[in-house]
């Protein structure tokens, strides 16, 4: 089976990632992840996300990933056993240490080889499967032929990103954090060193090494037919918008490259959409072609944030909608409602009304909740963005 898996830093976002069509979602605990500065989960949340997702007939995976010192050894064991305790269905790790650990205690928690440890050949992977790994975390700079490779020989699950952010380093080998912050990269203290500007001489001129992100939309169907298993989107730190954007797209061409239905202008329409939620541009980096300038920032960059998220809906009835506000809008504005299992809705809005339905020309407090007249009954948990794009104009 094809999995999309998604991330998720807390457990509204978990929610929003399967109610969007996520098979799989992976987090972080308290403990032994990276991405430090992400909310992850407590313990009693893990069961939580654990018993939500299960009652969907879908999956959690923990990230254990970072590079162990040894006073974190002495706490390994009972962590992963509580894993064990409450159905997580696979854990994704990079040290060696956490594997024997595994093996050893008999703990039964699949093992997934994280990117972390920039798996990019055949002898690599087939190491990790010998002590146990059910599947392989490709690292981010593996190109279709390395993929191709590494399933002839291995017959593993692969998993790879096919959405979100680069490192400038190879994955999993970054210093760059140590080095200038004292933050360790490998530990979940990044500090980001390559989305820095830095001043080239006094005349203000600046050099940055950002990459720009990863979008592999054009190539799902390759990707597939090569023996990818698992399409995974990058990003426990972003926004529910962003994630129930870019997992509704992909789940949508998905479903249609399954169904043999898929159209070029479905995927340029998707990726336009995906694009205009992120902050910076995307490209498929090095799976088809080793990287060059254009695949990087050198010179600089501007990221704006997206304000096209406009609100949630809470409740459909009478013809009304119920929206929690994120993002200003007014009565004229032309938006689009989208959502699970429901076709993205046009709308230009006309009246809006508050809590209690007198008139106003303007949402223009985050969280406030207003009543839209909408003349078809919308799911509760679609969002509502600014319309931007038609997709008739890619037909």
């Amino acid at each position: 089976m094809l999995e999309l898996l998604a991330p998720a830093g807390n457990l509204e976002r978990l929610k929003i990632a399967y109610l969007y069509g996520a098979d799989a979602v992976y987090v972080g605990g308290y403990n032994y992840s990276l991405r430090a500065n992400a909310i992850n989960f407590s313990m009693p949340e893990l069961k939580e996300a654990t018993e939500f997702a299960h009652k969907l007939n879908k999956k959690i995976y923990v990230t254990v990933n970072i590079v162990l010192h040894n006073q974190e050894i002495a706490g390994l064991v009972p962590y992963l056993k509580e894993l064990e305790s409450i159905g997580i269905d696979a854990v994704i790790v990079s040290d060696i240490a956490v594997v024997n650990a595994i093996r050893k205690n008999n703990i039964n928690l699949e093992i997934h080889i994280s990117t972390q440890a920039s798996t990019l050949n055949y002898e690599a992977a087939l190491f990790y499967k010998k002590l146990g790994a059910k599947r392989i975390v490709l690292a981010r700079e593996a190109t279709r032929e390395d993929i191709k490779i590494i399933k002839e020989k291995t017959n593993l699950d692969l998993e790879a990103f096919i959405q979100g952010a680069m490192c400038t380093s190879f994955s999993g080998k970054c210093v760059l954090s140590n080095a200038t912050t004292n933050r360790d990269s490998n530990r979940g203290g990044c500090a980001q060193i390559c989305r820095w500007t830095f001043k080239i001489n006094d005349e203000k001129e600046i050099f940055s090494m950002t990459p720009k992100d990863l979008n592999m939309a054009k190539y799902l169907e390759d990707m597939v037919n090569i023996g990818i298993n698992s399409f995974k989107v990058e990003g426990r730190m972003r926004s529910v918008y962003y994630i129930a954007t870019v997992i509704y797209e992909y789940r949508k061409l998905i479903n249609k490259m399954l169904s043999s239905t898929i159209t070029e202008s479905d995927i340029l329409y998707s990726n336009d959409i995906i694009n205009r939620c992120a902050n910076r541009e995307s490209t498929p980096q090095f799976y088809d072609k080793f990287p060059t300038e254009k695949e990087q920032y050198y010179l600089g960059r501007e990221e704006v944030s997206n304000q096209d998220f406009l609100g949630i809906v809470l409740e459909s009835i009478s013809n009304k909608v119920l929206i929690e506000e994120r993002n200003y809008f007014k009565i004229g504005d032309e938006v689009e409602f989208f959502g699970p299992n429901f076709e993205p809705l046009k709308y230009k809005i006309n009246k809006i009304y508050n809590e209690a339905l007198e008139e106003i020309d303007v949402a223009r407090h985050p969280r406030m909740k207003v009543y839209l007249d909408v003349p078809q009954k919308i799911p509760v948990g679609a969002m509502m963005r600014l319309k931007v794009f038609d997709k008739n104009t890619y037909l």
